[in-house]
């Protein structure tokens, strides 16, 4: 995880630096920045992959014709195929290796790249060249980001679920880019918006999409009844797949640990990661946070006995997660009840969390593959539920995957969730869709449950779908206390500063915390929301 700050055009440096600094949670193992002609990066990096002793912030690499920078956030899952592929060396950091194809491709270089991520590239003389001789022969045409007047280079892009964080905004000439809506200056936040996962940009082509989505629609056994009972291969590829994906979660210098939140999803993670610990000779640090008596607390517990990872918990009062909202709040950048009831008992295993590791795995990604959510329980054809999970997906990075990424930062912590490996979600997403429909015989997500049958105790394995602020004890407590600071005529009266409307007293209470923290910011552009149809 790291801290991203760029620009294309006119700008001053001393911004860039003042926005990094509102960053520096994201990163602290180094602050490095670079500029061109016409161009500025900036990064705060939070050292998880080793890339050596004398390596700076920024990654960059040079040759006869230049050099090329990248300001990046998040990991490439891929890099090593990458260096096979060149021929180059095997050791150095996945974003070096993202660099030499880049020297070689241009920006084209982002469609073979796979993980979590959000990248900047800049660069004066030098990306493309080997590309643009092989494809044309000539050594005078500009790569795609290539400016044909000054030989510069400079694109942008982001994994296609955006699960690392990137916001844009654009004025006279100037396009510029961070990682949090907090890093803007206040006379830049109400031009401020998402930039959009899956695409790239550059001055010349502007933003264009691709790279593409895996493949999302069903396409395996679509012949089957779905009352039938899958074949076996159909677990074992799941559970393949997801093993997988969670070892290469582990691949990191720094210490890794997982936050247990009690519920099925994390447990899985849980049990598949202590098992890969063990057979390097290490244990697993597990975290659970909650409330005295609260049932995420005895699962997670349940589950670390189970697993034998040395676990970590804290029991909180309510009035300290009462207290905490506020700041919840500001890091989460976003004032949705939901994600605010789940943020804060986040906040607090986060904080537990980084006081032994760097890394944590998390189980999000689950139930917006697998159906897990109540509200999919209505539908009957699993051709709309299908479209639905679609929708979700696709909004994931200005809901659940942005409180995820917020709350680790805040604490300087890189999340990484197994379950939006591309491989997992795209077998996950080529299932029948009428195998997740909710029925008395076939609970949420019993096709990831079936496949994980005897990893762990049952009362886990088959435990009910919790929000994550509902097992904690968190939805009672904050929606009746910050429900009752605002009144009815608060809500009438201000209820509608942003569409779709305020819905609650309570809602109202955390948009007002959000304004104050984020003053300019659009509600509307940047702040997703669970609205039922």
């Amino acid at each position: 995880m790291s801290a991203i700050v760029a620009a294309h055009g006119p700008f001053d440096g001393q911004l860039g630096l003042r926005m990094l600094q509102r960053m520096r949670h994201r990163g602290s193992d180094g602050l490095g920045h670079r500029s061109g002609e016409g161009w500025w990066l900036g990064t705060q990096r939070l050292a998880i992959m080793d890339p050596g002793p004398d390596a700076e912030p920024l990654t960059g690499i040079s040759d006869g014709t230049g050099e090329l920078w990248l300001a990046g956030d998040g990991e490439i899952y891929n890099h090593r195929r990458i260096r096979e592929r060149l021929g180059t060396s095997a050791r150095g950091s996945d974003f070096e290796a993202v660099l030499q194809l880049v020297r070689r491709r241009g920006a084209a270089a982002f469609e073979s790249l796979w993980g979590a991520f959000a990248l900047v590239v800049a660069g004066d003389g030098i990306a493309g060249a080997d590309e643009r001789d092989e494809r044309t022969g000539r050594g005078d045409g500009a790569s795609v980001g290539e400016s044909a007047d000054t030989g510069g280079f400079f694109a942008v892009t982001r994994d296609v679920f955006g699960i690392a964080p990137l916001y844009w905004a654009q004025r006279d000439g100037t396009v510029l880019f961070a990682s949090e809506l907090k890093a803007f200056d206040d006379d830049w936040r109400g031009l401020v918006e998402p930039f959009p996962p899956g695409h790239v940009w550059t001055p010349q082509t502007g933003l264009v999409a691709g790279p593409e989505q895996p493949s999302m629609g069903p396409v395996l056994l679509k012949s089957r009844d779905p009352r039938e009972e899958p074949p076996a291969w159909v677990f074992a590829a799941l559970r393949e797949t997801l093993v997988r994906a969670v070892e290469q979660s582990l691949d990191a210098s720094a210490p890794v640990g997982v936050l247990l939140s009690g519920g099925v999803d994390s447990s899985i993670v849980t049990a598949i990661a202590a098992k890969l610990m063990r057979e390097r000779g290490k244990t697993l640090p597990s975290f659970a946070v909650g409330m005295e008596g609260s049932r995420d607390l005895a699962a997670a517990r349940l589950v670390a006995e189970h697993t034998g990872t040395e676990h970590h918990e804290l029991v909180y009062t309510a009035e300290e997660a009462i207290a905490l909202v506020p700041q919840v709040v500001s890091e989460l950048e976003s004032f949705d009840p939901t994600l605010v009831h789940s943020a804060v008992p986040h906040h607090l295993v986060a904080a537990l969390a980084a006081e032994r590791v760097k890394v944590v795995l998390a189980g999000e990604g689950a139930d917006e593959l697998f159906a897990g959510y109540s509200h999919f329980g209505r539908h009957e054809s699993g051709d709309r539920l299908h479209e639905e999970l679609l929708e979700t997906i696709a909004g994931m990075h200005i809901g659940g995957l942005q409180r995820v990424d917020r709350v680790a930062a805040a604490h300087g912590i890189e999340p990484r969730m197994p379950f939006l490996d591309l491989d997992f979600v795209e077998l996950a997403m080529a299932l029948p869709p009428e195998w997740k429909l909710l029925r008395d015989e076939r609970p949420a997500k019993w096709l990831l449950r079936r496949a994980f049958d005897g990893w762990l105790p049952d009362e886990v394995l088959w435990r009910r779908k919790e929000q994550f602020g509902q097992g904690t004890g968190m939805n009672v407590v904050l929606r009746e206390h910050y429900g009752a600071s605002c009144s009815e005529e608060d809500l009438a009266r201000e209820g509608s500063l942003v569409d779709p409307p305020l819905r609650t007293r309570e809602e109202l209470a955390y948009y007002r915390m959000f304004v104050a923290a984020l003053t300019g910011i659009d509600a509307e552009r940047n702040v997703g929301r669970f609205v039922e149809a």
